[in-house]
């Protein structure tokens, strides 16, 4: 092996200075000079390298050339360093050079620009002096321009002064109404030079003629028009329409004055006609203060319509100052009779008004009405249509009473949006008081009605499940209310709205209680219980009253129940509607959740009997259960006889409350549910009743106790020819609760004869029971009193151990596992129980 000279070695130290750079530099030399050398690479191993070179002993053979190789590599990289560093230094030099050479060429570019700019300004100065005369000369164009255009605007103002002064005072108002816009138009120009005597006496003479031409048109007008010796005719008709035209032109307060005093002069008759004394002012003549009206707006466009240009809308203007004296007038002679007014005529009143309004709705526009007075226009109600979206309620259609009552009523909810609507109808809204209180009376006299309907007619029964099992009242009741909202929008959107409000939410609680409640069916003293459990058993309600609801009985309670969930569901949307009908601002007064919560109270009560009564009728079986003699049971048979009492008597009444609450499943999931929660401890409670219970018996107990469970599965479905699964909320609770019962007979299967073992398999099955369950458990297996009293100490020594042992249910389960193995005899008795029950089912 060759040997390497001591200046090519380099110590550690000075390797890892030459060769080790920081990461950032080593990622650019990587980018810039991209290398797979191994010998290029950042994290080079020699040992790799040489291992890679020299895999086996046999190739250290050629060691020698892979020297020479690599002091070959050494040199060639000495060269190139040694002229790239040489390169470098010349590099300098070059560099300096530039510099030198780029800052001389900097200076001489700097030099010329600045003889370009010098340049540049004697150009301008140049260019200055030759336009400084053009400019001159605009200038005097300009000025002079502006002189002769004024002279010939002052020209023709002194002429079409003179001009307009003299044909004014011969009348030529067609003449004078082209001229005096060009004079004003002409005037426009001069008022930068008001300050001149002569513009200013000129325009003043202006200000003069046009004073004087409005107060002659309008002694023209009260000639032609007033007085016996009114003078309106062909002769005259011309120069009056052409003085409509210089109306125009001179200042609207004139037009004002005009038009208001013409309207004055149309409506007098009006006023001596229907004045307050006058017969045919009060409400049961209105329609001829209408008839009139029409009559004289006829009479006026045959008469009168060319005189007017068509811009001036004198006929609306006449009809809104109708109806805002009508309004007036109405206000003042209701005010003084209020006591004359029942609302049939009210009624009638607004019927023909809005008619009214209606009508003139489609022949007007309302241009002339202002802002202020189209603001103070009833709300418009676009719909007239049914007020609830769900096609169940009864405002879906309208009925053909209402239908067939009169095209016209609809006619101001087509106009609804005019601004004519509620123009003089809502001079009624202050007396809608009366209106209120007849459907107040009315709907007193309706819930009556439903009363002794009910009385009379009883419940219908249900004969399909998709038949709808609502009291006929109720749809009738809300039939009533959309009449009433529909009619009560169309008078007013305010107040009224809100008291009307009030009136609904009285009767529907007054239908709640009185319709539904009160006619919710008594306690019987008929009694409906299991003749095969036990004869002379009664049924006892909670307190002690014996009660059994017939069929009939029970469809009632179920037609209630679905009568006030529809009342409750129609009661919101008829919210929904009455804030869509009522004013924006008036809407958060409209609140029905008291009368929605007084609906489910209903609901509530009316499952509440359900329930009652079916655990009532059940009672007589589970007290037989806890009376028979369970010591002398010998063997294990069929299910008892309380079992098929208990089964005949749900299948009897679960498919009567189904198909009657077919349209509210989950009302009816709702009672199978507080059945299950109340049921079920009922029966653990009569459980603990039955006395010195033998192994045998409590096999026969957990056969029944199965079966009932099974029962109780498929009770929701039970009787139907459609099976449905049942709730999982409602199977958890018949399995948690009847899976208790099952492990309280189980552990008093479990023979007691070693104590420990019974506590232990007690807690296991029964972790969260209590001392006075062990206690009742005892009682049911007939033990004396001192065998009680030892076993109930050594429950209570194992108190806090079980309560430790049931926070960890996986230790628990293993000790669950090891008794089971240890009782051969108990796990064989309930082996052989599991097998017969599942051989009857």
């Amino acid at each position: 092996m060759a040997t390497v000279d001591d200046d090519d070695v380099l110590d550690d130290d000075q390797l890892d200075v030459l060769l080790n750079f920081p990461p950032d530099i080593q990622e650019v030399i990587e980018q810039i000079l991209p290398s797979d050398d191994p010998l290029d690479r950042a994290d080079f191993n020699p040992i790799d390298y040489i291992n890679t070179l020299f895999p086996t002993e046999q190739s250290l053979v050629n060691i020698d050339d892979v020297v020479g190789k690599m002091r070959m590599k050494i040199r060639k990289l000495d060269d190139e360093i040694r002229s790239v560093v040489r390169g470098q230094t010349n590099a300098g030099e070059d560099g300096r050079l530039a510099l030198e050479e780029a800052q001389r060429a900097i200076q001489e570019l700097f030099s010329k620009i600045k003889e370009i700019k010098d340049k540049a300004d004697k150009s301008e100065e140049m260019v200055k002096e030759i336009t400084r005369d053009i400019k001159q000369l605009d200038h005097a164009k300009k000025n002079l321009t502006s002189s002769i255009t004024t002279l010939n605007h002052l020209h023709m103002l002194v002429g079409g002064v003179d001009s307009l002064s003299n044909l004014s005072k011969r009348r030529q108002y067609g003449e004078v109404a082209n001229l005096l816009q060009g004079v004003q138009n002409v005037l426009e120009h001069f008022q930068k030079y008001m300050e001149i005597p002569q513009i200013k006496e000129l325009a003043d003479r202006v200000k003069s003629i046009q004073s004087d031409l409005g107060s002659q048109i309008l002694a023209d007008f009260e000639e032609a028009f007033q007085g016996a010796g009114a003078k309106y005719g062909p002769s005259n008709q011309r120069q009056l329409k052409e003085a409509c035209l210089v109306v125009d032109v001179l200042d609207s307060k004139v037009k004002k004055d005009l038009l208001a005093w013409f309207v004055k002069l149309q409506l007098s008759e009006y006023l001596v006609l229907f004045g307050e004394k006058e017969e045919v002012a009060w409400l049961d003549k209105i329609d001829r203060r209408y008839a009139w009206i029409k009559r004289t707006l006829v009479d006026f466009e045959e008469k009168f319509g060319p005189l007017f240009p068509e811009a001036w809308e004198v006929s609306e203007r006449i009809c809104i100052e109708f109806c805002n004296l009508t309004r007036s007038e109405l206000s003042r002679i209701m005010g003084r009779r209020t006591h004359e007014i029942d609302v049939k005529l009210l009624l009638f009143a607004i019927q023909r008004t809005t008619n009214f309004e209606a009508l003139i709705a489609k022949r007007f526009t309302g241009v002339t009405l202002n802002e202020a007075q189209s603001g103070k226009v009833a709300n418009p109600q676009t719909q007239s249509s049914n007020p609830f979206v769900e096609s169940t309620n009864p405002f879906e259609t309208e009925s053909e009473e209402e239908m067939s009552s009169s095209e016209e009523s609809k006619e101001p909810l087509k106009q609804a949006g005019s601004p004519f609507t509620g123009i003089i109808s809502k001079c009624f809204e202050q007396h809608l008081n009366i209106y209120i209180d007849s459907q107040d009376k009315n709907l007193a006299e309706l819930i009556n009605r439903f009363l002794e309907d009910l009385r009379q007619q009883g419940t219908p029964r249900m004969e399909t499940e998709e038949s709808s099992n609502v009291l006929p009242s109720c749809a009738d009741l809300f039939v009533f209310y959309k009449k009433c909202m529909v009619q009560c929008s169309q008078l007013s959107t305010g107040k009224p709205m809100i008291d009307l409000t009030r009136t609904f939410q009285k009767y529907l609680r007054e239908y709640a209680n009185r319709v539904l409640l009160n006619n919710l069916p008594k306690a019987s003293n008929q009694s409906g219980g299991i003749s095969s459990a036990s004869g002379l058993i009664q049924s006892i309600l909670k307190e002690g009253e014996v009660t059994k609801f017939t069929e009939e009985e029970q469809c009632r309670i179920c037609s209630i129940l679905c009568t006030a969930e529809y009342c409750m569901e129609t009661s919101q949307q008829l919210e929904e509607k009455l804030k869509e009908k009522v004013n924006p601002s008036l809407s958060n007064q409209i609140d029905m959740n008291s009368e929605q919560d007084t609906f489910h109270n209903v609901i509530s009560n009316c499952i509440q009997l359900l329930v009652q009564d079916l655990e009532t009728a059940c009672e007589p079986a589970l007290t037989a259960m806890s009376k028979m003699s369970w010591s002398s049971v010998e063997s294990v048979g069929d299910q008892s006889g309380y079992i098929s009492a208990l089964t005949g008597h749900l299948k009897q009444n679960l498919p009567v409350i189904r198909d009657n609450l077919a349209s509210s499943r989950k009302f009816f999931t709702q009672f199978c549910l507080k059945f299950a929660n109340s049921f079920i401890p009922k029966f653990i409670s009569h459980l603990f009743k039955c006395k010195n219970i033998s192994t045998v018996a409590a096999e026969q107990l957990l056969l029944d106790t199965h079966s009932l469970k099974t029962i109780l599965l498929d009770l929701p479905s039970l009787g139907s020819q459609v099976v449905r699964k049942a709730p999982t909320s409602y199977t958890k609770i018949v399995v948690k609760g009847m899976t208790r019962a099952e492990h309280i007979l189980k552990v008093v299967m479990s023979p007691h004869t070693d104590q420990h073992r019974f506590v232990e398999s007690y807690y296991r099955m029964l972790s969260d029971s209590d001392l006075n369950e062990f206690q009742k458990v005892l009682e049911m297996k007939g033990l004396r009193r001192s065998e009680q009293s030892n076993i109930l100490e050594i429950y209570r020594a194992k108190m806090p151990v079980s309560a430790a042992a049931g926070s960890t249910h996986s230790d628990t389960n293993q000790n669950s596992a090891l008794q089971t193995q240890n009782s051969e005899q108990e796990s064989s008795r309930i082996r052989k129980l599991e097998r017969l029950i599942k051989k009857r089912l």
